[in-house]
């Protein structure tokens, strides 16, 4: 699907457009998170509140004018839809987000604040996807993939050009999965630049689609979606991101959902972030201990998105 090329291509076109975001070393804690020596890549800062921005806006600058004329259209458990509402203003052209039933009332607030229409669908990203796509059809609005796509997963992988830059000799970069853009464009990037860098997917134990595609050596996807994480719960992923995380990805570990919380309210609690769910799945697979890792080690945990769960369960 991609190269290295493709991503620092990305990083060229997008970077007046988002941010660079920081990262900080996870110390003075009341409550380690180990033996290793974490850092957190801050994207819960990016614009919009998560990485999903890098991709939305290559995809947008990747376009020609032309084909955004009846506006931009996608389906999302929250974060892509809202990247994709900011990239839909940027162009000046309408967007329509579709979400499931479980997409928190506080994303949707945020979609509406950019300008977008929302529409629920179904109770998981698949049935609103396929809503979306016959949007698409009706109406010839640009469709925007949140995973599917080669310019959103070069974008994505823009976030660890970033993390080679500002941790040194990282042992380990710890990465959320949905649909799995992010860690097939992370995935891409490390294994290009920094081979030695381990890269670990953190699935949600109520939706573990690449996991089990993985044990399956095909992409089967999932007959039941549990996990109430809707920025996680994709019930079958791309053939080709399967086929870069089953290349690239060096391991998959799961979390459940109230691991997640907790871990959002270490967050909040330890460094003031005010983290989503999905955000804090990287911590929650630190403070669980589902990562292999020695003393010493030199780890970077992707905090991915924003959001009130900490603050408000």
């Amino acid at each position: 699907m991609i190269g290295i090329e493709d991503i620092q291509t990305a990083a060229h076109r997008i970077g007046s457009h988002v941010r660079r975001t920081p990262v900080i070393d996870a110390t003075q804690l009341k409550s380690p998170l180990g033996d290793a020596e974490v850092s957190l890549k801050l994207e819960l800062l990016q614009v919009t509140g998560s990485f999903k921005a890098r991709g939305a806006t290559n995809r947008l600058l990747a376009m020609d004018k032309a084909d955004l004329a009846r506006g931009v259209v996608t389906a999302s458990g929250g974060n892509h839809g809202i990247a994709t509402a900011r990239a839909a203003r940027m162009a000046g052209v309408p967007a329509t987000i579709f979400l499931p039933s479980n997409a928190s009332q506080a994303k949707i607030e945020k979609l509406k604040a950019w300008g977008a229409e929302t529409r629920i669908v179904g109770s998981a990203w698949d049935q609103s996807n396929v809503a979306a796509l016959d949007f698409v059809a009706r109406t010839g609005a640009a469709y925007f993939h949140p995973f599917a796509d080669r310019h959103v997963v070069a974008g994505q992988g823009t976030v660890a050009l970033e993390i080679l830059d500002q941790v040194a000799n990282v042992d380990a970069v710890l990465v959320a999965m949905g649909g799995g853009g992010l860690v097939s464009g992370v995935a891409t990037a490390m294994k290009a630049l920094s081979p030695k860098t381990r890269v670990i997917g953190i699935e949600a134990e109520g939706c573990p689609v690449l996991l089990r595609a993985l044990e399956a050596g095909e992409n089967v996807g999932l007959d039941k979606i549990t996990t109430s994480v809707a920025t996680m719960a994709c019930a079958k992923t791309d053939d080709a991101i399967f086929e870069i995380v089953r290349e690239r990805v060096d391991d998959i570990v799961l979390v459940d959902d109230e691991e997640m919380r907790k871990a959002a309210r270490w967050l909040w609690f330890e460094m003031g972030l005010a983290a989503d769910l999905s955000g804090a799945a990287a911590i929650a697979a630190l403070r669980e201990g589902r990562v292999a890792l020695r003393p010493g080690d030199r780890v970077c945990a992707i905090v991915c998105g924003a959001g009130p769960d900490a603050i408000v369960s």
